[in-house]
């Protein structure tokens, strides 16, 4: 199976090559950073809409940066001679980039979470309201199918034009 000419990794000869390749890798990298830092800072003060805004675009640099390293690990000898210092420079972003996503992954979690326990809070308020009350006490009354409690939740509806 061959692949077309447009998925074939660059080959690189020489320095100015090698330059550019660690560049265009870098320029989407740094992209992709502010586009996390972004998305994280909307998310962080619960703007959810704005901050999933830049899905698309952020897919795109994501492709963009692994495509550019699965470049660089297929010249990675040409660009240890030609340009290490560049080597080093990528790397560092990319301890940047690492924790900029670890960030970014713990900011989502939260926002997961602090959602998950605000519909589990909502739910238990509109089964309480339900339940009706005998002597100040929770009570049940009999299931005519000779379920117990679990049959009494019904779906929970919400609005998203709010």
């Amino acid at each position: 199976m061959q692949r077309s000419a447009e998925t074939q990794t660059p080959r690189i000869a020489d320095r100015a090559g090698a330059q550019a390749l660690v560049t265009g890798v870098l320029a989407s990298l740094e992209a992709l950073e502010a586009v996390l830092a972004r998305e994280s800072d909307h998310i962080r003060v619960g703007r959810m809409r704005e901050g999933l805004a830049d899905m698309d675009r952020k897919s795109a640099l994501a492709a963009a940066y692994f495509q550019g390293l699965e470049a660089i690990k297929a010249n990675a000898i040409v660009l240890a001679r030609f340009a290490p210092e560049d080597i080093e420079t990528l790397k560092a972003a990319h301890l940047r980039f690492a924790q900029a996503l670890e960030t970014n992954q713990a900011v989502l979690a939260t926002a997961r979470g602090v959602s998950e326990g605000l519909v589990k809070t909502l739910v238990d308020e509109i089964d309480r309201a339900r339940t009706p009350t005998v002597y100040g006490r929770p009570s049940q009354a009999p299931s005519p199918y000779g379920r117990s409690g679990g049959a009494r939740s019904q779906p929970l509806v919400l609005s998203r034009s709010l």
